[in-house]
């Protein structure tokens, strides 16, 4: 066991002044614990990396380096202008380091930012949505193969229902009594697989970043324009309409997505039509006839798929999202079908929005 404080070790690894070092909690992320490692001439951000979500971490190293490589390369001939994620080497030259079988990494601190976890103005989520467009822009020629399926299946809507039918049938914590409405609302729903399914060679495999969350994207201080898209830890191969729908489970309801106070949570239309606008304009001469079209699957997809996910975590003990009490996966699974249902009852509205592009 080492017994070296981790802001001493983990300094001493990527090379900073370990004497003045000092480490704190940064984010609001579910998986990876995140902090600020900072000392009087560098700050760097350093992650405790879950490995049992991620059980092979140089995967993911791996992935996040790539597409670093590659927005570089379109950084430098002007065809992408925000700030990049950059992993920092160690000492020794890798790029994760070991500490009493923790797995850790570095990234650049990329300064001048903030972030949000609740859109506050159509101007934010526009700005956002451009960047995640800008983002995906910026892939288009990227070979999404190249890339490792660190999490496989991880939007895998059909693969989703099946692990949730067999958690609810073998009930390992006696909690489905406490959920059972919830769960019988999840069954019904599994249409949505079809819809899925029948998208099967229409739309084309994109490098998505799976996990576009307004807090995965940096604000300019100054400016409160768009800084950089964060978190390339689900960067994988899938379809676009993922991406777009995961901003829309993400922006559009004024409550966090742990909120209790459902009657509050909903889509505001004016955040919906800020997405689709700042997310297409990047993205107009590469998006297909048939992933404008699978937009308004994703937006209803993604936020009943993470809800089913909460509620699959919730009945089997809470295994896989970082939890504050007993129910919070519950609570957010709520949160999630209450948008879901909300998304649907104005279909007629928001598919109008998408027909306009």
């Amino acid at each position: 066991m080492n017994s070296i404080p981790i802001e001493v070790y983990l300094s001493e690894s990527f090379g900073l002044d370990d004497k003045h070092a000092s480490i704190k909690p940064i984010g609001s992320g579910h998986i990876n614990t995140t902090m600020l490692l900072s000392t009087p001439k560098r700050s760097l951000v350093v992650q405790k990396l879950n490995t049992v979500v991620f059980p092979k971490p140089q995967l993911l190293v791996d992935n996040a380096r790539l597409i670093e490589q590659h927005l570089s390369k379109k950084q430098q001939v002007g065809e992408f202008n925000l700030a990049i994620v950059r992993h920092v080497a160690t000492t020794q030259h890798d790029y994760l380091v070991n500490n009493n079988d923790d797995t850790w990494r570095a990234l650049e601190f990329i300064g001048g930012s903030y972030s949000e976890d609740v859109v506050n103005t159509v101007s934010q989520a526009q700005t956002a949505a451009n960047a995640f467009g800008q983002f995906a822009a910026a892939l288009e020629d990227f070979d999404a193969n190249k890339l490792h399926a660190v999490i496989p299946n991880f939007h895998n809507l059909a693969m989703r229902a099946e692990v949730f039918k067999q958690v609810i049938n073998t009930d390992p914590h006696k909690r489905v009594a406490h959920c059972q409405e919830e769960v019988d609302f999840c069954l019904s729903q599994f249409s949505l697989i079809d819809e899925l399914n029948a998208l099967a060679g229409k739309v084309p495999i994109r490098v998505c970043h799976n996990d576009t969350k307004i807090n995965n994207m940096l604000f300019c201080l100054d400016s409160n324009d768009a800084k950089a898209v964060i978190d390339l830890d689900t960067c994988m191969p899938g379809y676009w309409l993922n991406d777009f729908g995961d901003m829309v489970r993400t922006f559009c309801s004024a409550e966090q997505e742990d909120s209790t106070a459902l009657e509050k949570v909903g889509v505001r239309e004016d955040i919906f039509a800020a997405i689709v606008k700042g997310y297409v304009e990047p993205l107009k001469s590469v998006l297909t006839a048939a992933e404008k079209q699978s937009f308004w699957l994703g937006a209803k997809v993604m936020p009943f798929m993470i809800g089913l996910r909460f509620l699959t975590d919730y009945i089997d003990g809470d295994n896989y999202f970082s939890i504050k009490h007993e129910r919070h996966n519950l609570d957010r699974a709520k949160n999630q079908f209450a948008l879901y249902r909300d998304i649907v009852s104005k279909q007629q509205v928001l598919k109008a929005m998408l027909t306009q592009i």
